[in-house]
């Protein structure tokens, strides 16, 4: 049975309306949420980007029973990963257990603001793959000092740690960067539908068995399909670039400028629009047959997550748990 998720997106809303999102998801029957860690939004039109560490901690305290992920947070330019290290531990106890830390190797949208450069993706797989060795050290308990090529870490410790040590999720997109992090991971991420991924992590991963494996499907849920296209149009459109060209664009007009030519269609074509619930059904299918253990739903707009999480609770959830129960 796949688990099906909501989407606390940063992008999208400000602190205290996704605060508010979080405990209204709760109570509309989703058992997990994931949330981004941005500094910018993707286009202007989005119009927020509040720090995620601190909603994560608000929400921790406004749900009881909602498990937290962070999808995902890039320990390695903007953040230490010694800091990273605390943050997670942190929300962990402040959500009894609750948070899974999700990492990947970021995007130069949100990095390149310490002024730090971009490095090239072999060079990002190397700093994420030093940062998962510190951060797992840490974890560990007891005092850490580490002299890597990117990082170096003195005598840092980690004072408050939950019980339960907090599970580690890497974004993966192809078979050399599950070689790289599984064996540093506990719980897959990846935003496609790729079959192939989920056997090689299991065979790679330092677990046992199945892994967890999460990923993430927008929808544009909306009475009025017309408007449900428009605004996955106008705040989604960057969707379709792809995460390999995403990952380099440097700002918001940026991606403004290379979704200039994406029509309403094609955005149509990737994203369920409107109100027909077998859509959401068949966009999740591709996750389930590739094996994926959870999907986290993302609303389009955040001015539309009332009817959304209404329907959640009336359609989308049962149809879902009836087709993939």
């Amino acid at each position: 049975m796949v688990q099906i998720g909501y989407t606390l997106m940063c992008e999208q809303a400000g602190p205290r309306e996704l605060v508010r999102f979080a405990a209204e998801a709760e109570e509309a029957g989703f058992p997990f949420a994931v949330m981004s860690d941005h500094y910018f939004p993707w286009l202007d039109s989005q119009g927020h980007s509040p720090y995620a560490w601190s909603v994560l901690g608000a929400v921790a305290q406004a749900t009881q029973r909602l498990e937290l992920m962070t999808y995902v947070t890039c320990p390695t330019v903007r953040y230490h990963p010694a800091v990273v290290a605390q943050k997670a531990a942190t929300v962990g106890l402040l959500s009894d257990g609750r948070f899974t830390l999700g990492l990947g190797a970021g995007e130069n949208l949100n990095e390149h603001v310490v002024g730090g450069g971009w490095p090239p993706v072999n060079v990002r797989h190397d700093m994420l793959g030093e940062a998962l060795d510190i951060i797992d050290a840490l974890f560990d308990g007891g005092y850490v000092t580490y002299q890597g090529k990117h990082f170096h870490v003195d005598s840092a410790k980690l004072w408050d740690l939950p019980e339960h040590r907090v599970p580690i999720g890497v974004a993966v997109s192809g078979p050399q960067s599950v070689r790289a992090f599984a064996p540093k991971a506990d719980v897959m991420i990846s935003t496609e539908p790729d079959p192939e991924l989920g056997p090689q992590w299991d065979a790679e991963s330092r677990g046992s068995g199945t892994a967890r494996k999460v990923g993430q499907l927008p929808v544009s849920w909306d009475a009025d399909a017309d408007a449900a296209v428009a605004r996955a149009h106008d705040q989604f459109r960057w969707f379709a670039g792809g995460w390999k060209v995403n990952a380099e664009l440097p700002g918001t007009a940026a991606f403004a400028g290379a979704s200039q030519f994406v029509r309403p269609e094609d955005v149509a074509q990737q994203i369920p629009c409107g109100d027909d619930v077998e859509k959401i059904v068949e966009g999740v299918r591709p996750f389930v047959e590739a094996g994926y253990t959870d999907v986290a739903l993302v609303q389009i707009g955040g001015d539309a997550q009332g009817p959304f999480l209404e329907a959640a609770t009336k359609e989308i959830l049962p149809a879902l748990a009836e087709a993939f129960g």
